[in-house]
């Protein structure tokens, strides 16, 4: 029977209660969880017996042996000794493996715990025997984007806070699956906000910076409904603060939102509930856009806009074309809503 899966939750609630193994494996591409792990294996020793207890190493300053020959050690006055070594994804894949002699016969006393922080570690050997002898092998994945919602909302209120709609899609089209920065500007809002406060556009405007009005989450509605003032009112509003606002961001969101848009059209279950599924759409709201769309284009239109979109990528890169990349994004956008649809197969 396979082992059951470790989650940062999971992992977190054994070692609140102590219940240590003798190896941890941290590796992965979404860096939040690592480092949040990693402080709290930096608390399991009490402070008067972290100065002959704990060490913290850099993988790409020590050896493999050295890092055995400290993990071998007896802890000094107390239960558990524990070694931490960080930047594992920086050195080649043969030279963690080397720490599998090691974790073929871990010490009962050491707690080792090996970061690969933004990467997936490829040290076959090392992750079989830290199986083997009861490690724990952690894979922290960074989100996907179509659960991004999700997760948004299940963090905000985790700190007792609710949020508008409006105001998860903003977090999300402007601070993406980066979890360290979303949680810290989350945090920022508890702390500016306090405890049951409404997340509102007006609150993220004014505290976090983003514009209420003029985002990629309003772009889409107005393409959705066609509304060409609203849309290239919001792409000048870009241009002028092009810091915030990059247009491959802009492009990407829109790029995603009229693919989703073409599966729809295909879906031999036409049911709403099937339909709100397949674009990921939990809640009503989220699924008007779809609505707006499927009623304002057709199929062959939206082939035709995500062709644009591509034409609009390759120019932006400079190939066949030296405008200015806002001027593209004006032409991308103004193709998108008179997009007649002509495609030839």
């Amino acid at each position: 029977m396979a082992a059951p899966t470790v989650t940062f939750e999971s992992l977190k609630a054994q070692l609140a209660k102590r219940q240590f193994a003798p190896i941890y494996l941290l590796h992965g591409e979404e860096g939040y969880y690592i480092d949040a792990l990693v402080k709290i294996f930096e608390q399991i020793l009490p402070p008067e017996e972290r100065d002959f207890n704990m060490y913290t190493m850099y993988a790409p300053e020590v050896s493999a042996d050295t890092v055995m020959d400290a993990c071998r050690r007896y802890p000094m006055m107390s239960e558990y000794q524990v070694v931490i070594l960080k930047e594992a994804q920086a050195i080649n894949a043969a030279t963690l493996n080397r720490l599998h002699l090691y974790a073929s016969q871990p010490s009962p006393t050491t707690i080792l715990v090996i970061c690969c922080r933004g990467a997936v570690a490829k040290a076959k050997d090392l992750i079989a025997e830290i199986k083997k002898n009861n490690g724990v092998v952690f894979l922290s994945e960074k989100i996907k984007e179509r659960n991004a919602l999700t997760h948004i909302n299940a963090y905000i209120k985790h700190k007792g806070m609710n949020a508008e709609q409006k105001s998860l899609e903003m977090l999300r089209d402007y601070i993406g699956t980066d979890l360290s920065r979303l949680y810290n500007e989350i945090d920022k809002l508890y702390l500016i906000l306090g405890e049951k406060a409404m997340i509102t556009p007006e609150s993220i405007e004014r505290n976090i910076g983003i514009s209420k009005d003029y985002n990629n989450f309003e772009l889409i509605d107005a393409l959705a409904q066609k509304d060409a003032l609203k849309a290239f009112n919001i792409i000048e509003y870009f241009r002028q603060n092009s810091k915030n606002n990059p247009t491959v961001l802009t492009v990407t969101t829109i790029f995603g939102y009229f693919s989703d848009l073409l599966t729809l059209y295909f879906a031999k279950d036409k049911s709403e509930a099937n339909l709100m599924a397949m674009v990921g759409a939990k809640w009503d709201i989220q699924f008007v856009k779809f609505k707006h769309g499927m009623k304002n284009y057709n199929a062959y239109q939206v082939i035709e806009i995500i062709s644009a979109i591509r034409d609009f990528d390759a120019k932006s890169k400079g190939v066949g074309s030296r405008q200015n990349e806002y001027d593209l994004l004006k032409d991308l956008i103004f193709h998108i809503i008179s997009a007649p649809g002509n495609i030839n197969f």
